[in-house]
């Protein structure tokens, strides 16, 4: 069987898969499944084209590291055949462990479980299937192989997962501010001491890069709209879950029950081949399912939110800098109460208050480093010199409240 396949990407042209192994991991039904979760959540009830999936982002995250990887070798860095595969796998199942709705149900649906805490479960279960085959790039997946470097283009503020989603969510959405110049980012990438550098020719591209992704944050990721749809969908998961642990039967997938009736943590994924079961099971199409049963259910809230949600009939959002005082989070919960006639901890699922905030650049984190011509490396925060890169290295913090709109 011809192996050897060509992906026609909308976004990056033609992907090849240049190694059998990496076509046995696309066909795995692991790898599969995120053909069945978007990308970017429920942001197309804002941006209708953002229908793209976590499948998508893989394979244009693969194509950018052979791109990374055949740059440094043209510069002179050895990298085997062997590590290149790896590294190509790597971050081919960076996001093998994302969950349905994209991060909205990692806290609800779970309990404490991060989605990379999982990317490394499948990853050793595969690795399993394929007779040790992926232990390297586990290996540089969790940053333990000898070369650093080839971890931070899976891992880093400057790695091709970001490459790939900041190109790919501003092609889907329209978004032209965040478009950046990935190609010539890779192009001045270089290696020093082990550690992934930029050269300074670079320097504009990556400023670029910075502004572009504080922009997707506040413009895409965590636009007002695309808080409050996820955040309307987490309370109804919630109240699911609560209803189930009442005793109350609701209709859902084998999947999605299972994660409903059960608070699963991290050790019920290692210790047993039942959890991860489901999850493998568990995608967008068994929440919405759902969603279409109980917005006809004899519990008031949980019918509210799920019709709100696919009749996109979202409730109303305000955002401050400030967190929103007590008196008025109080004041909508009881216009909840009486109009809706229900009783206060009904009336928390409608009314909810909550923070977000968001780094453009984390100094504290993996810097981007600069390749000075002098042959000094410098932070990027203290290497630009057309932008205040310090001011983007701060968190910007948003307070918000959702409310149905007519206890407004």
């Amino acid at each position: 069987m011809n192996k050897r396949k060509i992906f026609n990407d909308p976004v990056h042209g033609f992907i090849t898969i240049p190694h059998e192994l990496v076509f046995d991991v696309l066909e795995h039904p692991y790898f599969q499944r995120l053909r069945r979760i978007k990308q970017l959540g429920l942001s197309d009830y804002v941006y209708h084209g953002a229908i793209h999936t976590r499948f998508h982002h893989a394979l244009g995250a693969f194509h950018l590291m052979r791109k990374a990887l055949s740059i440094l070798r043209i510069k002179g860095i050895k990298i085997t055949e062997e590590e290149e595969l790896a590294t190509g796998i790597a971050i081919l199942l960076h996001d093998i462990g994302h969950g349905p709705i994209s991060h909205t149900l990692e806290t609800c649906l779970l309990h404490r479980v991060h989605h990379e805490s999982l990317s490394k479960i499948y990853m050793q279960r595969l690795n399993e299937h394929f007779k040790g085959k992926l232990s390297l790039a586990i290996e540089i997946f969790e940053g333990r192989y000898k070369k650093k470097f080839l971890h931070q283009l899976v891992s880093s503020q400057l790695d091709m997962d970001r490459l790939d989603y900041l190109t790919r969510d501003s092609f889907f959405t329209g978004v032209n501010e965040g478009s950046i110049a990935y190609e010539r980012i890779i192009e001045m990438m270089n290696v020093v001491n082990d550690e992934i550098v930029v050269e300074q020719k670079g320097i504009y591209s990556i400023e670029s890069f910075i502004v572009a992704r504080r922009l997707m944050y506040w413009q895409v990721y965590l636009h007002k709209t695309v808080l409050c749809v996820e955040q309307m969908l987490v309370k109804a998961i919630e109240r699911a879950k609560y209803l189930i642990s009442q005793g109350i039967e609701l209709d859902a997938s084998p999947a999605l029950r299972y994660f409903l009736k059960n608070k699963v943590r991290l050790k019920d994924f290692e210790k047993s081949n039942e959890a991860l079961h489901h999850y493998s099971q568990l995608d967008d199409v068994d929440i919405m399912s759902a969603f279409k049963y109980w917005q006809h259910s004899s519990d008031k809230v949980l019918r509210i939110l799920c019709r709100a949600i696919l009749d996109r009939k979202l409730f109303k959002i305000e955002i401050s800098n400030r967190a929103f005082s007590y008196g008025k989070i109080r004041n909508l919960n009881k216009a909840a109460m009486q109009h809706f006639k229900l009783n206060e901890e009904e009336a928390g699922y409608l009314v909810f208050s909550d923070s977000t905030s968001n780094y453009a650049y984390n100094p504290k984190e993996n810097r981007i480093n600069i390749l000075m011509n002098t042959g000094e490396i410098t932070d990027i925060a203290l290497a630009s010199d057309q932008l205040n890169i310090s001011v983007l290295s701060v968190p910007v913090t948003k307070y918000y409240v959702f409310y149905p709109k007519v206890v407004g």
